[in-house]
């Protein structure tokens, strides 16, 4: 399957494969949300996050996800968005490259039950624009949530970890997030660095996360147990 679509596309289909027979393996195999322009943006990465949690939370069906095409020459485009930008003696990585980093580096080994007002965190209605889905790492002791905070306000989440036993320490808690105040906005060959992965460490109350997380943001949490 493949699908190059407007963000809202994305943000009405994260719960696409959801319904799909499981024993079907699909291969998402290019992909990219576009605007009007057709330029890589914060608003259309945003969405491809939004987009990957249903996907992650899939990954019994969706064996496979690729983004779209990987390079593309400044000037010389035949199609965009696309992941990296480059010219004759430079490159630049956009923000949907990040998301993919993101995705890619802190996939877990085994898919984790999430929920909002006991329902999946797809964006519906009462769940404020946000999108998440969450893994494990058994080879790591990581829990790993993902959230897409899609709104343009602050949102404090309080991430409650019911599953774990009561001798399970959370520590080692941290946060990295993309965010731009401007969804227009992408890195350029000019200022590659405009909008990249920012780290920050958290402090955990027991076995509950809380946190805000900002308007039109991206954010990784990580936390071992």
């Amino acid at each position: 399957e493949h699908y190059y679509v407007s963000p809202q596309w994305m943000y009405d289909h994260v719960d696409h494969y959801d319904d799909y027979p499981r024993d079907i393996a699909v291969f998402a195999g290019e992909y990219a949300a576009h605007t009007e322009k057709k330029e890589n943006s914060m608003e259309s990465a945003l969405a491809e996050a939004a987009l990957l949690t249903g996907i992650e939370k899939n990954a019994d069906v969706v064996k496979l996800a690729s983004y779209a095409p990987l390079f593309n020459r400044i000037g010389h485009s035949q199609w965009k968005p696309d992941m990296i930008w480059f010219d004759n003696l430079n490159s630049v990585r956009t923000v949907s490259y990040y998301v993919q980093q993101l995705f890619a580096t802190h996939k877990g080994t085994n898919v984790l039950s999430l929920t909002m007002n006991k329902k999946p965190v797809t964006g519906a209605e009462g769940q404020n624009g946000l999108f998440a889905s969450a893994v494990c790492d058994k080879n790591k002791n990581e829990i790993i949530v993902k959230v897409a905070n899609t709104s343009d306000k602050k949102q404090p989440l309080s991430l409650i970890f019911n599953g774990l036993k009561k001798k399970e320490v959370l520590s080692g808690a941290r946060c990295i997030k993309l965010s731009s105040a401007d969804m227009d906005k992408d890195n350029t060959i000019e200022n590659p660095l405009a909008i990249i992965p920012q780290e920050t460490s958290l402090d955990v109350d027991g076995h509950t996360l809380n946190v805000d997380l900002e308007p039109a943001t991206f954010a990784v949490y990580i936390l071992k147990y």
